[in-house]
């Protein structure tokens, strides 16, 4: 018998209802360890809520006898902690970007029926188009890799435009379905850190100013922590949203703002003289060739569009309410996440790279 054999036959066909987007069969089961920074970070989210409440019910209630305040307050602070839950659950229930997505599945509801499988025979017959040429091909996966698709080793699966893994949302990663959502609540934790640390700050203020008027000694207690803790979140979270502006200011995944040997895959083929692979690996350039491709990764953005194009293809929408889903948990991003629209200067500055790669040694 043959060692190997392929069934090129097309009479076993899939049932459409039976594929679920957001399940990966290649996908390694999660243990229950990879939930716990998970469940951390909600317990981080809910810890303060009781300190929260007694400050306001004992500094606007009791102290300033100021309902409105109160109810201002209390709508402002749980409407953002609402809407970082409701994205927390899409990045966590949703997967971040299935590469084997059937023909006929919609990225955006991903509610049509989808059709059969992709075939052996069909994959490597099949012309995928400009984002996609055989040299990406995940050799890990064993299937088509489109453009900007990475493979994950800790989740053992290729993601659509990977932004980063994150153990904080259970061991999962963040890709071209859930980054919204993962930009949504990373704003929302930190306007609500804001939020809290200033509140809390003003109204500790107060108290050391009329302390005959607090209602109990625990309460200037309460406002101190929640104060420091709201600051703590405020910065740490803020620097991690403020990088991730810039990255969609500048389309740009996680990956690529720190990866810039990345580069090595667009760059035109180099001469034969200088015997690397093509593309050429990052451990098989000098150190000047490596300088170069480092220099090059601070001007070289190679999907930057500008920034309004930049941030309507990652929050955009073609449905007439579409705003209301990225109001609400930021919605899934535009596009089917296998081909985007490269900067028109990109390949010049491409050539130009490989041109000094090439030369840089010699010139040395």
């Amino acid at each position: 018998m043959p060692l190997l054999s392929f069934d090129f036959s097309t009479s076993t066909r899939q049932d459409p209802h039976s594929f679920k987007l957001d399940e990966d069969p290649d996908e390694p089961p999660k243990r229950w360890f990879h939930h716990l920074p998970l469940c951390m970070l909600v317990a981080l989210m809910i810890a303060p809520h009781p300190s929260w409440l007694l400050v306001l019910v004992n500094h606007y209630l009791r102290a300033l006898h100021s309902p409105s305040s109160f109810l201002v307050h209390l709508l402002v602070s749980y409407s953002l902690t609402f809407l970082a839950f409701c994205s927390l659950i899409v990045c966590v229930a949703r997967d971040p970007g299935p590469v084997s997505l059937p023909k006929g599945v919609s990225e955006e509801g991903c509610e049509d029926a989808c059709e059969d499988d992709l075939e052996l025979h069909e994959a490597l017959i099949q012309d995928f188009g400009d984002g996609l040429n055989p040299l990406k091909w995940c050799r890990k996966c064993w299937a088509p890799k489109p453009e900007r698709t990475h493979h994950c080793n800790l989740c053992g699966r290729c993601v659509l435009k990977l932004d980063h893994h994150c153990p904080w949302l259970g061991g999962k990663c963040v890709g071209h379905r859930t980054y919204p959502a993962f930009f949504h609540f990373i704003s929302c934790v930190t306007f609500l850190s804001t939020y809290i640390c200033i509140v809390s700050a003003h109204a500790f203020w107060w108290s050391l100013q009329n302390a005959t008027s607090v209602p109990d000694d625990a309460t200037p207690i309460h406002e101190l922590l929640l104060t420091a803790a709201g600051f703590i979140f405020a910065v740490v979270v803020g620097s991690f949203t403020i990088y991730h502006v810039y990255l969609i200011s500048t389309n740009q995944t996680t990956l690529e703002g720190l990866s810039p040997f990345l580069l090595l895959r667009h760059i035109p083929p180099l001469p034969v003289s200088l015997r690397l692979s093509d593309p050429p690996m990052e451990h098989e350039l000098s150190y000047n060739q490596r300088g170069l491709v480092k220099d090059a990764h601070r001007s070289v953005k190679l999907y930057d569009l500008g920034w309004r194009k930049n941030w309507a293809q990652v929050f955009g929408w073609n449905k007439p309410r579409g705003w209301m889903w990225r109001v609400m948990y930021g919605g899934a991003s535009k596009g089917n996440g296998r081909s985007f629209p490269r900067n028109p200067r990109a390949e010049d500055m491409l050539s130009r790279l490989a041109e000094r790669l090439a030369t840089v040694d010699k010139d040395a």
